[in-house]
């Protein structure tokens, strides 16, 4: 993989923190109407994302302290697809709210975890552009949510088709993080730097990865 694709598989979880937090302002008129919501239940399933991520966040590092950031950011994709779809087919609020909260936990961890790890995978003389690509993925996501949403204003069950789209970039994201390495600064605080004299198969990864950054 060349440096642009790397970048951009890594940097996916801004891109779907992004998404996922515009994405409902499309949604919204079109749910009051399916589940015949009062000013009160709107503000609770807007806010539904901002209760998960405030969860979310509040575990993300112990988290990826715990269990490492590449384990971390596949459950975060994962959880991802996981509320995207529990979203678009849920049959009641109740399942709503659930997805949604779901997604905000997720976008809590990610929004903590995905500049972590770019900033621990890049070369030093990279680093400060490529953790800037996590900004601009998050308020690219935000424009794509909106067209999303306008593209989709028209269909049947319209909202349903906004919330699940996010599905789409969560599975790549998966599945991009299966060929990314860990973390180098994680593997070397575990102490995994050096095993029996030599060095461990995911620190040779990541040295060949970050190498290929530099080219």
């Amino acid at each position: 993989m060349n440096f642009a694709v790397l970048a951009a598989l890594a940097s996916l979880g801004g891109l779907l923190f992004g998404y996922d937090t515009g994405v409902i302002s499309g949604a919204l008129p079109f749910i009051r109407r399916d589940f015949a919501l009062g000013a009160g239940m709107e503000g609770v399933a807007t806010s539904a994302v901002l209760i998960g991520a405030t969860l979310g966040a509040a575990c993300a590092g112990f988290l990826s302290d715990q269990f490492g950031r590449k384990r971390v950011i596949l459950a975060v994709a994962a959880l991802f697809v996981l509320g995207a779809l529990g979203s678009a087919v849920a049959p009641s609020l109740t399942v709503l709210l659930a997805g949604r909260v779901v997604v905000g936990a997720a976008i809590g961890v990610a929004s903590m975890l995905t500049p972590l790890y770019l900033a621990e995978i890049a070369p030093k003389e990279r680093r400060g552009g490529v953790v800037s690509l996590n900004q601009f993925c998050i308020t690219f996501g935000i424009l794509l949510s909106y067209i999303v949403d306008y593209l989709l204003a028209g269909t049947a069950a319209n909202w349903r088709w906004m919330l699940g789209a996010g599905a789409v970039p969560a599975a790549v994201l998966f599945a991009g993080m299966l060929a990314l390495p860990e973390s180098p600064r994680w593997l070397a605080g575990e102490g995994r730097m050096t095993r029996q004299g030599s060095r461990c198969a995911g620190c040779v990864r990541a040295a060949r990865w970050r190498a290929s950054w530099r080219n």
